[in-house]
């Protein structure tokens, strides 16, 4: 009896160290990449995957770029003028419906255009009067309901919401005050985010520290709080993504030094921030994505396997030409590589098996899991 035992006894602990050393080996599967063609050369900065078929993407000489097959064919097209502009945000809710927002050298270029029809026929819904205003990125909690990230003017932040998918009205006197040269940064859209019906969160740098501008309420109320993102007046938040009302990150850097890369992780709702491991990338995280998709997160059909899995790309000055890749399947604690992912501006994903990576040249890559 007593042989039996020790026998077993030595199996159960061989099979723990060999366990420990598997487990200390062991390497997740790398995502598969596969290149698309766009059918244009342009800078694509922002995409927004409605599904595992649709998808928009936009960016530099006012091109948008839109497939409904799931990137085996990209139809290219240019917004009647708009060729001077650069378009930093997008969001799509079908194969004929889209926002597109625009950037230009004056301050009535920023703008915010709509289509009903597939990009035959654009309408343009807003166009900013104030002059040192300077709009940043748009968020959508449903088709009919929006927001848009704006600079600080004078100590306010003169933000923009929809609540019927047509008219844009400023929403200043809800919001926080506004540090001394706080702004946000127009990372593909993707400084603010917005999740369920009515949680949005906006990230800042440019001032004393780098905060979370949060609503509850579809943007009636907000509360600014602190991150441990390190803060210069070119740095501090960038890129910010919830995956549900209380669970979420942001990331940042130094947008003119190439250093400080960093990010940082909530589990109440944008409260408290704790910083993650430092990403193995240089540069500044410009554009972060859950893999489960924003759909997902929106309405609660998460899939567990792949609730805390996090893609980001990183930028470098001065010519925002690197757009490295990484990945974590833990939201930071451990990270990996995407080699020889080189050019992207921005990622996002319809669920863990359909994401695309967008950047210079019209460069399309698609990115599964």
């Amino acid at each position: 009896m007593r042989k039996v035992s020790w026998f077993v006894f030595s199996l159960l602990l061989a099979l723990t160290f060999a366990n420990f050393s598997f487990a200390q080996d062991w390497q997740p599967h790398q995502p598969t990449l596969t290149p698309q063609t766009s059918n244009t050369t342009q800078l694509l900065i922002a995409i927004s995957p409605v599904n595992s078929k649709v998808v928009w993407a936009a960016g530099t000489g006012g091109t948008y770029v839109v497939t409904t097959d799931g990137g085996n064919t990209w139809t290219a097209g240019v917004v009647p003028g708009t060729s001077q502009l650069q378009f930093r945000g997008v969001y799509a809710v079908s194969d004929k419906i889209a926002y597109l927002m625009s950037i230009g050298n004056d301050p009535t270029n920023f703008q915010i255009y709509k289509t009903t029809d597939g990009g035959a026929n654009w309408t343009v819904q807003f166009t900013n009067q104030i002059q040192a205003a300077f709009l940043d990125c748009i968020a959508f909690w449903d088709p009919d309901r929006g927001i848009a990230q704006d600079d600080s003017v004078d100590g306010v932040f003169p933000d923009i919401r929809t609540e019927n998918g047509r008219t844009w009205q400023y929403i200043a006197e809800n919001m926080p005050p506004a540090l001394s040269g706080e702004a946000s940064f127009a990372a593909s859209g993707t400084c603010i985010t917005a999740q369920g019906e009515n949680n949005a969160w906006a990230a800042t740098g440019g001032s004393t520290i780098a905060r979370i501008l949060a609503t509850r309420d579809g943007g009636n109320t907000w509360n600014a709080y602190d991150t441990p993102l390190e803060v210069s007046a070119t740095g501090g938040g960038i890129s910010v993504a919830f995956r549900d009302p209380w669970h979420g990150l942001v990331g940042g850097g130094d947008l003119s030094t190439n250093t400080n890369i960093d990010m940082a992780i909530s589990d109440d709702g944008g409260q408290t921030w704790t910083l993650t491991n430092t990403p193995p990338l240089q540069g500044s995280i410009f554009c972060l994505a859950y893999v489960n998709g924003m759909r997902d997160h929106q309405f609660g059909w998460g899939n567990q396997q792949y609730e805390r899995t996090v893609v980001i790309t990183a930028e470098t000055e001065p010519d925002f030409d690197s757009g490295s890749a990484a990945w974590t399947p833990d939201e930071g604690t451990t990270w990996y590589t995407l080699p020889n992912v080189s050019g992207y501006w921005a990622v996002g994903f319809a669920d863990p098996h359909d994401g695309w990576f967008v950047g210079n040249n019209g460069q399309i890559l698609k990115i599964s899991f």
